[in-house]
């Protein structure tokens, strides 16, 4: 960005300057509406997309015997977490309004993140997709037979390409080898190398770059365009990925009501989701908005070095700009979070839907997974420890937003979900890696 425009930005935005020194901001989205509206996409897509995954349950029975119990169903509890809830507000000297939950994607089955619901719902759609085109599969049917040889065959015709920093790389290559395609993860150098390892010994192809996220998912965008056998997995811009993040609303609906746990003027629901190029957490606060309306306040959280969505938003210039171009250098140990550029779809259809962003410091996601480990005996990767710090940004920074949606008198039976976006694969040594920093920051 030339030195001219950064300092007319610079002083058109104002919260820009604490950005680039790496403070951490919270964020309020002046665009965001009671009844938000996008013509880029429909709730529509969200029921289709859950009765794509309803089709596919006897199938996931099959293939992942760990999924019996939920019937075919790839879902995570809601948890109450008071211990960590007191260790927040001991370490941070503020007061928590309201109660404090864990929506635990971190334990998701299959994959064990977020990505489980996008990522593993594009490839079975990918798959009943070629499989009905070739008359092989009706929808009439009973769709365990995919687990069959003939199946597996069939699909090693094919080959699914992603770009990745781990997760959704992950969850992709999982179900895609179980299924039988050739996988090829593009992954970017912020991805750890056990996620590639593990990609691997699942038979995954993993190419790797020195460069950061955007540059893996070109480069594999550009070589699937030259096979006309492969289906590019586009976090930047898949509706398929977007609507199966999205189906978790429909879900927390009924989890909620069975918790007892109303959402309304009087109880307002605050949902914290760790962002990165921004697929999943806009697939769940569009479902979410789209249901609980204007009683749900969603807000994204991201690393003070990769603040691509809030810088994206905020100018709203979108993917017309990067962390780079506020001289940030994208570093983190979130590396789930480690995106300088934001995704175009994802920003426009979030415009008028999230409440804010705000921004975390490593040494703060290390300092809770340690308060985590500690009060709750949970363990969650750096970045979906993200999600912990938006009671905090609120009570610290929010009270303007607060006052603004008359929300102040309210907040003693507010509900604070905080969307835990992986965890549950990270091997044993790699956490104790994690903890050891976490000790030694504490």
């Amino acid at each position: 960005m030339k030195n001219e425009r950064k300092h007319d930005l610079l002083e058109q935005f104002p919260l820009l300057k604490s950005m680039a020194a790496k403070n951490t901001v919270l964020w309020e989205n002046t665009n965001w509406v009671k009844q938000p509206e996008t013509s880029l996409f429909t709730m529509q897509e969200v029921k289709e997309a859950e009765e794509t995954l309803q089709r596919f349950s006897s199938y996931l029975k099959v293939a992942f015997p760990e999924l019996e119990e939920s019937n075919g169903l790839i879902e995570s509890d809601i948890l109450e977490i008071p211990a960590m809830k007191s260790a927040l507000e001991n370490k941070y000297g503020v007061l928590i309004e309201g109660q404090l939950l864990l929506k635990s994607d971190h334990a998701l089955p299959i994959s064990g993140s977020i990505k489980a619901r996008g990522g593993i719902y594009e490839v079975l759609k990918h798959a009943e997709r070629l499989a009905l085109a070739n008359g092989k599969l009706q929808v009439t049917d009973d769709y365990e037979r995919l687990a069959s040889a003939e199946f597996q065959s069939f699909f090693q015709q094919y080959t699914i390409a992603v770009g990745s920093t781990g997760n959704l790389g992950l969850s992709i290559g999982i179900i895609g080898k179980k299924l039988g395609f050739n996988v090829v993860v593009h992954m970017s150098s912020d991805a750890k190398e056990w996620k590639k390892a593990l990609l691997r010994e699942k038979g995954a192809t993993v190419v790797e770059y020195e460069a950061d996220y955007s540059v893996a998912v070109e480069q594999g965008r550009q070589e699937a365009e030259l096979d006309p056998m492969c289906h590019f997995i586009d976090d930047e811009n898949s509706k398929d990925l977007f609507a199966g993040y999205a189906v978790a609303a429909l879900r927390l609906k009924g989890q909620l009501e069975n918790m007892n746990i109303p959402v309304s003027v009087t109880h307002p629901l605050f949902v914290y989701l760790p962002c990165g190029v921004g697929g999943g957490p806009g697939g769940v606060a569009y479902g979410l908005r789209e249901i609980f309306g204007e009683h749900v306040h969603i807000f994204f959280a991201e690393p003070v070095a990769s603040p691509c969505m809030t810088l994206g938003l905020m100018t709203g210039l979108h993917d017309a700009i990067s962390v780079e171009d506020i001289e940030l250098d994208n570093k983190t140990e979130a590396d789930g979070l480690a995106v300088g550029r934001a995704s175009k779809f994802v920003g426009k259809v979030m415009e008028t839907y999230i409440s804010g962003c705000y921004t975390v410091t490593d040494e703060e996601l290390f300092t809770s997974l340690g308060l985590a480990i500690d009060s709750e005996k949970l363990f969650l990767e750096p970045s979906a420890h993200a999600g912990m710090f938006g009671a905090i940004r609120l009570s610290q920074k929010g009270q303007h937003y607060l006052a603004q949606r008359g929300l102040t008198k309210h907040m003693a039976q507010a509900t604070h979900l905080v969307w835990a976006t992986g965890g549950s694969m990270v091997p044993d040594s790699m956490r104790a890696t994690y903890l050891a920093k976490s000790r030694d920051l504490v």
